[in-house]
């Protein structure tokens, strides 16, 4: 038995007509009716009465037909998630996210990617760059946001956010007056900085900038997230250098000033496994470039 059979059968039981059924078939009658009788001997049963005036279904007929119908209408179901499947639009997706990108570009990333696909379910985690590394060397993440570079030849990443540094200050600071603050200002204090295994990339930068301005960072206290860092410097532990967005992050005590002469912008990338076969991901990134080349925000690496 065949696909085309159950379809031919169901087409005759809707029409109960063999010359109607053939035409909307766009097949000969003849041959219908011989399709139809090697469905009915491979049954072991009869589907219609035939009389020379009408066609009617038996009673086995029209259970058979409910029966079909159903197996028809499974099969469209079928088809339909299959091709909704291939097209990344349905299934699981685990996203992982430094937290600073929870203040800049993530947002917005999802809001699309949910409107777009509402029928992938998203599971995010908020880790640390060297976390999201083993979570996808491990498997048990798709694709996440980090501060590069990254240097694995079994990954891919591509930049596609850059954001300049700014300084967080107590706000009741010799310099919360300032608008622009020169980090030789800050050569005596305190500084409150994440562990460079977290993001070596972001912490060089830091490290760099400030022997640049003449000085060595003295770490007070270190922190593993980006919000606990401002949380730190509002209860007067010390001052930060930050991503600049991280001023989205309102928090009473602080004050955020930019840094003169302006500093190299710092990146938040996509990364992903570079063996990844999974349509889902694929999609998402394909929605990440298309956000980022319609708001002008991103840069692609």
């Amino acid at each position: 038995m065949e696909l085309r059979h159950l379809r031919y059968f169901v087409t005759v039981a809707e029409e109960l007509h063999f010359g109607r059924a053939a035409e909307k078939l766009h097949i000969a009658q003849p041959p219908l009716s011989q399709q139809i009788r090697q469905l009915e001997a491979e049954l072991g049963f009869e589907l219609f009465h035939r009389t020379k005036r009408n066609v009617q279904l038996t009673d086995a007929g029209q259970i058979f037909l409910g029966e079909v119908q159903q197996i028809m209408k499974q099969l469209q179901q079928a088809i339909h998630l299959g091709r909704q499947t291939s097209r990344g639009e349905l299934g699981n997706l685990v996203v992982g996210f430094v937290s600073s990108a929870a203040y800049s570009i993530l947002p917005e990333i999802l809001r699309c990617f949910r409107e777009q696909v509402p029928g992938v379910s998203l599971e995010l985690h908020e880790l640390t760059t060297d976390q999201q590394l083993e979570w996808l060397h491990a498997g048990s993440m798709d694709v996440g946001f980090i501060r590069p570079p990254v240097e694995d030849d079994k990954l891919c990443w591509e930049t596609v956010f850059q954001e300049s540094l700014i300084v967080a200050l107590p706000e009741s600071h010799r310099l919360a007056e300032q608008v622009d603050i020169d980090l030789s200002w800050l050569t005596h204090e305190p500084f409150i900085l994440f562990p460079r295994v977290l993001a070596p990339g972001l912490y060089d930068l830091i490290i760099s900038l400030c022997q640049q301005a003449g000085f060595s960072p003295d770490v007070a206290q270190e922190a593993i997230q980006m919000q606990t860092i401002i949380s730190l410097v509002a209860a007067d532990m010390g001052v930060a250098i930050a991503p600049a967005s991280l001023q989205n992050l309102q928090r009473t005590g602080v004050v955020y000033r930019q840094i003169h002469p302006p500093t190299p912008k710092v990146a938040i990338a996509t990364i992903w496994r570079k063996n990844e076969t999974s349509s889902t991901v694929q999609k998402f990134l394909e929605i990440v470039r298309e956000f980022n080349e319609s708001s002008g925000i991103g840069h692609r690496a």
